[in-house]
């Protein structure tokens, strides 16, 4: 308003000269005009987190884009900040107008808590204008930095591709999960390189993705509340990172009995409302520690919409698939595999361990493509039944097609007493297959069943908005068995689940170090000690964390398993004690007045730790049980011995790991 009523000052003042002929102060108006307008193309924006450590400077000046600081450092820049809607460019090239500053604060009490059970945080942010009904909103958190795009529009709009590059400041070793094209499970390993070699390769990465740089500088990139729009991928260019999205699918031809192959694509990465919120792109400013304990994936996400989640119950699962669903022993008087004997020895096993739910994997039923009719030998009604009897919950696999092709399934499951459905090889992250993600969850919620989902992208949000949905795998998890190991395992608290909910399906009791690794189904196992294995409960964060062995093994193991299943799943609160990207990381976890303790490390050398315990309450005198590697674990992985001792908060406890190896406490 000010600048338009310059305009018409100084349009007056230029009439006035020229009837006066005065050259002089034509050619001091048309100066002043050009100095105004260039201060105005070039406009800076400045916008800091609440407690002043981060500062974010947003500007058009060469495209827009915007440059972060911490503690008086650059840490990245974001340019080439643009979104093309019907074929109408905003940005780069584009000046700012109206911006709009507010600040806010804010309490969320995630259903799921993984984390932490009440999260407090504050935040400054500023939306300014763009052009073609856009404007990008900026949020500065004292841990992180977030922009969106806003749209404004009418009626439904194609967005033909967004765009933003993000270039480090400084030199940085890139943790990142290489796939070779859009249509991936997210269960590749991670690779670790600098910049250079990453473009070398010209190769897509999957969010999240991790910049390490010097004194344990951390930057995590992510993303939150991706709702009708394709996921993000990354592919480094000279000096930094461009996001990529995958177009929208054409056309699909049947690929076997659990998916779709895509053969032709869409001009636009989304068809999608014209007036609406796109995702939020973030990044995590902390040190290794912090990224253990941030939150920032679900302060950004959407709010609950389910008005009741009183049966939204995470828990434990006994899982049949890893050990080929066959315990044996003088208790085991029947034929092992997908029949009603077998799975009832599952339930009796839950039952007697307080463990939540069963899982029937692939295999349950007559036909993959026919979600309604089982293998006559399960008597899938009447195990269901028994199971309700002993307290302990059914889940059913099923691919995605069937899944798909049979919306009305959650219906018919609910009325048979199923719990929840484990979906599997959806292998794809363009805007259909998110929306195929919301749809099903919805209308699990709307007949109260809990979902997993397996061949998976990571979380993104939903998972919030419809807290009935309580995993992904979207990992290289314990499936995997020799080609699942520590020196990638350890990245996860760090990166996988630091977005949020993560199926890796824990809890081998045949323990083996890499260079000895002998098994297979049945007789699975994995790489890492007894403790790692065990650790893996406290330190792995998951809405549905599976006991993937045999019963059997467990029952041999009683008091590994008893400390196993005394695990939760959720937590009201999270500390990280030690940590090292990628080498090792206790944390110390909360629920109510009992608190967990886990560690695992890689398998560059044994490592030992002094563990303050200043975390526990003052004046009070607690019990600490603790398994820990054994004195052989170095080759016999399986060695492992128990402590007891009591502690107080003013205690320190020495903690000593094998290669490979792990500690687990429980400390009340």
């Amino acid at each position: 308003m000010i600048w338009q009523q310059s305009k018409t000052a100084i349009k007056q003042y230029i009439k006035q000269a020229i009837m006066r002929n005065n050259s002089m102060r034509i050619l001091m108006v048309i100066l002043a005009m050009s100095l105004s307008t260039w201060a105005s193309a070039t406009r800076q924006i400045v916008v800091s987190s609440p407690d002043g450590k981060t500062k974010v400077e947003l500007s058009s000046d060469n495209g827009l884009g915007y440059s972060v600081y911490k503690n008086g450092k650059h840490i990245y820049d974001v340019s080439n900040l643009s979104l093309s809607v019907d074929g109408r460019k905003c940005g780069p090239a584009v000046k700012i107008s109206g911006a709009k500053r507010s600040k806010g604060s804010e309490t969320v009490r995630p259903v799921v808590p993984l984390k932490h059970s009440t999260i407090e945080y504050q935040y400054n942010e500023v939306t300014v204008g763009l052009k073609n009904k856009t404007s990008l909103q900026l949020r500065v958190m004292n841990d992180g930095v977030a922009h969106r795009f806003l749209l404004a529009g009418k009626g439904m709009v194609e967005i033909d591709n967004e765009t933003m590059t993000l270039n480090p400041a400084g030199n940085s070793t890139c943790h990142y999960q290489q796939t070779n094209n859009f249509n991936t499970a997210y269960e590749e390993f991670y690779q670790h390189k600098p910049l250079s070699e990453w473009k070398a390769e010209n190769k897509l990465a999957t969010l999240p993705a991790l910049l390490s740089g010097e004194d344990d500088e951390q930057l995590l990139i992510g993303e939150s509340d991706v709702d009708d729009y394709p996921r993000m991928f990354l592919r480094a260019n000279t000096s930094g990172l461009n996001a990529e999205f995958p177009k929208a699918p054409a056309r699909w031809e049947p690929h076997g009995d659990r998916g779709e192959k895509i053969v032709s694509e869409e001009n636009f990465i989304a068809r999608t409302a014209g007036r609406r919120a796109l995702p939020w792109r973030w990044t995590v400013l902390t040190d290794a520690k912090g990224l253990v304990e941030q939150t920032m994936s679900v302060i950004l996400a959407r709010r609950p919409v389910l008005n009741d989640v009183s049966w939204v119950k995470p828990g434990q699962v006994s899982w049949e698939w890893w050990s080929g669903a066959t315990p044996y022993g003088p208790d085991v008087d029947f034929k092992a595999g997908n029949n009603y004997a077998t799975y009832k020895y599952f339930i009796d096993f839950a039952a007697n361990y307080g463990i939540e739910y069963i899982l029937l994997d692939e295999g349950w039923a007559k036909s993959t493509r026919d979600p309604f009719t089982e293998k006559p030998e399960l008597q899938l009604k009447k195990l269901i039944e028994y199971g309700k009897s002993k307290g302990v919950g059914v889940f059913l696999w099923l691919p995605w097609l069937t899944v798909e092709n049979h919306m009305d399934v959650f219906k018919t499951y609910a009325s048979w007493g199923v719990a929840g459905v484990k979906i599997d090889f959806m292998d794809h992250s363009d805007q259909w297959m998110v929306n195929f993600y919301k749809r099903v969850t919805r209308e699990a919620a709307k007949h109260k069943l809990l979902i997993d989902f397996h061949g998976a992208f990571t979380p993104a949000g939903l998972e919030y908005e419809y807290p009935n949905l309580l995993s992904y795998e979207g990992v290289r998890g314990m499936e995997y068995m020799g080609e699942c190991r520590p020196e990638n395992s350890l990245y996860y608290p760090f990166m996988r689940n630091a977005v949020g909910g993560m199926d890796y399906t824990p809890g081998a009791m045949n323990s083996y170090q890499p260079d000895l690794y002998r098994a297979d189904r049945p007789n699975s196992g994995s790489i890492g000690t007894r403790a790692y294995q065990m650790a893996l409960y406290v330190v792995f964060e998951s809405g549905v964390q599976m006991l993937a062995d045999n019963p059997t093994l467990y029952y041999q193991n009683d008091e590994c398993t008893k400390y196993i299943v005394s695990v939760p799943t959720t937590w009201d609160e999270t500390r990280c004690l030690a940590a090292e990207v990628g080498k090792y990381v206790i944390v110390a976890k909360r629920k109510g007045n009992k608190w967990y303790v886990g560690g695992i490390c890689n398998g560059e050398q044994e490592r030992t730790f002094q563990l303050d315990l200043g975390f526990l309450d003052a004046g009070k005198t607690y019990r600490m049980k603790a398994f820990k590697d054994g004195l052989n674990a170095g080759y016999q992985a399986m060695d492992y011995r128990i402590d007891e001792i009591s502690v107080t908060s003013g205690s320190s406890v020495d903690v000593e790991m094998s290669k490979n190896g792990g500690w687990a406490a429980v400390i009340e």
